[in-house]
C-alpha cells in the first residue's frame, strides 16, 4: 500500500508539472514564426532591402567612379549595396581607394569583366577610340554580372547623385519592360543646351539610314532618343526577352555592314540599345538624369535648375575632372583624392 501512495504522488506530480507548463506557454507565447525559421534582429538595416547601384571603374577615369559613389552615400540612409565592375588589372586599385578613404564605410563588391565577351562584335573606329572601352558594354550584361537581384541601377561614372538614390530605386517599371530610360527630349529646360550645341536627339543622329537594315526596323528617324547611362532593370524581364542576346545581334550586325558610328549622335554602346528597346521602356524621372554637361566647354546650365536637378551627367567629350569643362565646382564636392596619387585632377593651374 504505501509503494501504491507513492506512485500516486509521483503521478499527480507529473501531472500537476505538466498543466503548469500548459498555463506558462499559454501566458508567455512564443511567437510561431519562430518555431521553423530564423529571424534576424541585430538591426532594422540588416532588414531593408539592398539598392543595387552597378558603377564601372576603368582606368585612366577612376576618380569618376569614386566621386559618384561618394554622392550617392552621403545622400542617402538606403543601404545600397555597390557593384563595382572593373578590369582584372583595375579592380586592386579601386578597392585600395575605397578602403583607405571615408568611403571604407560603403557596402560593395568589386566585379572583373572579362572582355573577351566581346570579341568580333566590335566595329573599330578611329574616331572617338575611347567609346570602344570594354567597360562602356558592361551594361549589356547586367544578369550575368549580378545574380541576387531582381531590380538593378546602372550608372554610367561620369555622374554625380544630389538626390536620394530611394527615389530612382523606386521608378517603376510598365509590365513587360526591361528596363526605364530618360527620353532625350524629355526635358524642355535643356532643349536651348540640345540646339546650342548641335546635339542628336533623335534616332537621326545614331542610326544610318542610308542602310536598308535600319529602315527595314521601321523606326522614324525622327523619333526621339533615351541615354543608357542612367538605368533602372528588371532584370527578371531582361533574362525572359533575352536583352542581352539581342543587343549582341546588333552588335555583330554593325561589324558585318556599318550600321551606326560613333561619328553620329553618341556612340556604338548607345544605338544597339535604341533598336532593342523602341517602344518597349518605361521612363525614368527627368530630373534624375540631366545630361550633357560635358558635350561643350562654353554652353552652362542655370545655377537654379542645377539645384533641382536629382543627378547631373557629363555625358560627352569634356569630363569634370579635366580641363576645359563646366559646373566641375558640383563634381568636385564629391571627389575624395586617390591615395596612390595615380589620378589627379586636371584644372588650369595644375
Amino acid at each position: 500500500m504505501a509503494l501504491l501512495r507513492k506512485i500516486n504522488q509521483i503521478l499527480l506530480f507529473l501531472l500537476l508539472l505538466t498543466i503548469c507548463v500548459i498555463l506558462y506557454n499559454k501566458v508567455h507565447k512564443v511567437p510561431s514564426t519562430l518555431n521553423n525559421e530564423t529571424i534576424d534582429l541585430e538591426s532594422p538595416e540588416e532588414m531593408e532591402e539592398e539598392i543595387p547601384v552597378v558603377i564601372c571603374a576603368a582606368a585612366g577615369r577612376m576618380g569618376a567612379a569614386v566621386a559618384a559613389i561618394s554622392s550617392i552615400y552621403s545622400n542617402t540612409d538606403a543601404n545600397v549595396l555597390f557593384y563595382i565592375v572593373g578590369l582584372k588589372n583595375t579592380i586592386p586599385h579601386i578597392r585600395k581607394w575605397i578602403e583607405n578613404s571615408k568611403l571604407k564605410e560603403i557596402k560593395y563588391k568589386t566585379v572583373e569583366f572579362n572582355p573577351m565577351v566581346l570579341k568580333g562584335k566590335i566595329r573599330p573606329d578611329a574616331s572617338r577610340p575611347e567609346l570602344l572601352q570594354p567597360l562602356n558594354f558592361v551594361r549589356y550584361y547586367l544578369p550575368l554580372l549580378i545574380h541576387k537581384h531582381e531590380k538593378v541601377i546602372y550608372l554610367d561614372d561620369d555622374v554625380i547623385v544630389q538626390g536620394d538614390i530611394q527615389e530612382l530605386y523606386d521608378t517603376k517599371l510598365a509590365p513587360g519592360h526591361a528596363a526605364a530610360f530618360s527620353d532625350d527630349c524629355d526635358l524642355p529646360s535643356t532643349h536651348e543646351m540640345v540646339r546650342s550645341v548641335g546635339m542628336q536627339n533623335t534616332y537621326m543622329g545614331y542610326l544610318d539610314y542610308r542602310k536598308q537594315t535600319i529602315r527595314d526596323l521601321g523606326i522614324s528617324p525622327s523619333t526621339c532618343s533615351f541615354n543608357p547611362g542612367v538605368i533602372v532593370a528588371n532584370m527578371t524581364e531582361w533574362k525572359h526577352q533575352r536583352i542581352t542576346k539581342q543587343l549582341e545581334k546588333w552588335m555583330q550586325r554593325n561589324v558585318e555592314e556599318n550600321l551606326y558610328s560613333s561619328t553620329l549622335g553618341g556612340g556604338v554602346a548607345t544605338s544597339p540599345m535604341l533598336i532593342v528597346f523602341h517602344g518597349k521602356y518605361s521612363t525614368i524621372n527627368p530630373l534624375w538624369h540631366v545630361r550633357h554637361l560635358g558635350w561643350s566647354p562654353d554652353a552652362r546650365y542655370s545655377e537654379h535648375f542645377l539645384q533641382e536637378a536629382k543627378l547631373l551627367h557629363w555625358n560627352g567629350r569634356y569630363k569634370p575632372w579635366d580641363y576645359p569643362s563646366v559646373h566641375n565646382d558640383l563634381w568636385e564636392n564629391w571627389f575624395i583624392p586617390d591615395p596612390s596619387g595615380k589620378f589627379k585632377m586636371i584644372r588650369p593651374n595644375s
